[in-house]
């Protein structure tokens, strides 16, 4: 695999701290979170800076109203996901998930649906504030979208589950269709056999699922995300068991099995690719393993398994690959495509094999 593209937005108004990139075909979507808006970019394979060819933010009066929010609002965007038709984003300090039904051509642009809240005007967590119980309708805290451009599924971390909807909702306040972690949609217990912090959710083409479970250190994998409704991970990676939650295994160094806050995780080719965010690296799996706890098979973003991120040589010096704190990863065909969050930039990688 091979480093073939580093991106640093507009030269101007660079990226500060992106924390979520979705990459389809030749548009490129970015959650510029550091700065509460999104970019995005037509065609950026020629350039190393660019232009957004569409900025979704809020005003600048709007942005000295803190507290208040609207459709064409951001507050802490994390997850994106797109197709190049539609455009879902996870507006996580606003508790909600917005949706554009059609693709933004034009600064600002509206969005069409909103999740988790009954309006575009609320942004209370769980509908009504902080205590509250969760329902089907409500988020706190979402940070992770995903769909198949049918389905979609919320990683809504605040309240320690997934939520999933048969179809992309196209009106406010929709009602989700089943939950994966918690018995019920009323409920928000603490319980290893679950996601603990789920921050992110990836479904393959063979309906294969994972979560990023932050919190524990790990990646959770189902053959089938419908089993994630009854059963627990078939394989954890990261961690030897359900119960273990150690930061690198509780050692002091990284090594090919362990992972530290890792925010991110996607399919790739046949194995998967984990934003291992506290180590500064991603680790790949070039085959999903059958066992917890697999060595993973090679890295990128720093020198070796043993190095990481307090010991990055990206404070020192610029070293084209190295990572820093990478909080996304994405897949679209052959490219790798990543969010260089420590380092306000964007790595594409491509399998030249």
């Amino acid at each position: 695999m091979k480093l073939v593209h580093t991106f640093y937005g507009e030269e101007s108004n660079a990226m500060l701290a992106p924390r979520g990139v979705c990459l389809s075909n030749d548009i490129l979507a970015v959650s510029d979170t550091g700065q509460n808006r999104v970019l995005i970019w037509n065609n950026i394979f020629d350039y190393k800076h660019k232009k957004a060819t569409v900025k979704l933010e809020a005003s600048t009066e709007q942005q000295l109203q803190k507290g208040t929010c609207n459709a064409n609002s951001l507050q802490y965007p994390s997850g994106i996901w797109t197709n190049g038709e539609i455009l879902i984003i996870a507006d996580a300090w606003n508790h909600r998930v917005l949706i554009w039904k059609t693709f933004p051509t034009k600064n600002n642009q509206a969005a069409d649906v909103v999740i988790g809240q009954p309006n575009f005007d609320n942004n209370q967590p769980n509908i009504t504030g902080l205590g509250n119980l969760p329902t089907a309708q409500s988020l706190y805290w979402p940070y992770g979208v995903y769909s198949n451009g049918t389905e979609l599924w919320i990683a809504d971390t605040g309240n320690r589950r997934v939520l999933y909807f048969s179809e992309i909702p196209a009106t406010n306040f929709a009602v989700a269709n089943a939950v994966i972690g918690q018995a019920t949609f009323n409920e928000k217990d603490y319980d290893p056999a679950n996601a603990v912090w789920p921050y992110s959710v990836k479904i393959s083409n063979k309906g294969e699922m994972l979560i990023a479970d932050t919190q524990y250190y790990r990646v959770l994998y189902w053959n089938n995300w419908k089993d994630s409704l009854t059963v627990p991970a078939k394989i954890i990676f990261g961690q030897a068991d359900m119960q273990s939650n150690g930061q690198n295994q509780y050692q002091l160094k990284p090594n090919a099995k362990t992972l530290n806050w890792c925010y991110d995780v996607c399919f790739w080719n046949n194995g998967i690719a984990i934003a291992d965010t506290g180590n500064s690296r991603v680790v790949i799996h070039n085959q999903i393993p059958t066992e917890n706890n697999a060595l993973a098979n090679f890295q990128l973003g720093q020198p070796n398994f043993e190095t990481h991120g307090e010991t990055s040589l990206s404070f020192t010096s610029k070293i084209e690959n190295e990572m820093y704190w990478p909080f996304a990863v994405n897949t679209d065909n052959n490219v790798l495509v990543l969010a260089d969050t420590g380092n306000h930039r964007i790595l594409i990688y491509k399998n030249l094999e």
